[in-house]
């Protein structure tokens, strides 16, 4: 079973990939130019959510393309330099 650490090794991958850029999808995304790195990151953005509607449909790409979404939406968080902890933060907020 894998546990919500995954979460946690994800964004430390991406924090990796947008400081020690390599030759990767992730990398790419984020070493553009300011704005159009920005723009990029806020169109996959965009294309995930628009496919997490159109899989609703059918369980098991609903899970393949919310990871997309959720991904993506962290790779955006990284760039923008946001912690991690600012989002369980928020979510430990909002539970209460």
């Amino acid at each position: 079973m894998v546990d919500e650490g995954i979460l946690r090794e994800i964004y430390a991958v991406l924090e990796d990939r947008r400081d020690n850029p390599v030759d990767s999808y992730t990398s790419r995304l984020m070493t553009d130019d300011e704005k159009r790195a920005e723009d990029k990151i806020l169109e996959k953005i965009g294309e995930e959510a628009a496919e997490v509607i159109i899989a609703s449909k059918n369980n098991e790409r609903l899970v393949e393309e919310s990871a997309d979404l959720i991904f993506h939406t962290l790779l955006l968080l990284v760039y923008k330099g946001i912690p991690f902890e600012s989002l369980l933060e928020e979510f430990a907020a909002r539970r209460k």
